[in-house]
Order: C-alpha cells, then structure tokens, then sequence
C-alpha cells in the first residue's frame, strides 16, 4: 500500500511531489534542499550550514514515517560545486556515524532556489 508522508517540521514541497513516500516497508525521501520549515526560506551560509540543514529535514521526514536514520540505505548528494564535497561530508559523516548507507555525490550545473546541495535518500524497515 502507498502512503505519502507528510510534516508541517519539514519545507512544504515546493512543486508537484511528496516529502515522501512509503510502500512495502521502503521510504523514497524527495531531495531535501537547506529550507527552514519555521520561514519557508532558504537559510543563508555555507556549504557546512546548507549541509545540515538538509539532513535535518530529512530526519524530520525519517521520523514523520516512523522510521530511523538506521534504515536509510541509500543516499545521493547533488553539489552545485564540487569542491564543496570534503566540507559536505564533515557534516554528513557528523549525521552517518556507522553503517552508512550507499551513497552518490554529484556536481549539478544548478539547484532549486540556487542552493549548494540537495539530498535524496531511501530508507527500509
């Protein structure tokens, strides 16, 4: 069965998509990028900042579907410049202290909003 997860704690998407989606047990999280939920707005700052503020969301949506950082297995992060990537993952590797889910890290020509980083990620029960 499909339920698409939904949290006032995390940014209202800001097209045509869910937060989230489970089915069978598997959480498919839509990219995250570093909007505060409380203004809607993109916070200012680097790449350390933008980078938490996107797993902060996506915890908030892990929680909402009664999940765990522990189920997710897999992760891709998309960087508007690829010499954020060591400062990126100062901060992921602060979220993902052991078994770490799979992972992509990319270069994008360009984000939503003109953020440094987007994440999506899936997780299983």
């Amino acid at each position: 069965m499909r339920n698409v997860i939904s949290s006032n704690k995390a940014p209202k998407a800001i097209g045509p998509y869910s937060q989230a989606v489970e089915i069978n047990n598997i959480l498919f999280i839509s990219g995250q990028i570093p909007v505060n939920p409380e203004t809607g707005k993109v916070i200012e700052g680097d790449i350390k900042e933008q980078t938490r503020q996107v797993l902060e969301n996506i915890k908030v949506i892990i929680k909402e579907a009664g999940f765990k950082l522990d189920n997710v297995v897999k992760t891709t992060c998309y960087l508007s410049n690829m010499n954020n990537f060591k400062n990126m993952n100062e901060i992921y590797a602060s979220v993902f202290t052991s078994n770490f889910p799979a992972r992509a890290a990319v270069e994008v020509s360009r984000l939503p909003l003109n953020v440094l980083i987007e994440i999506d990620a899936i997780a299983v029960k």
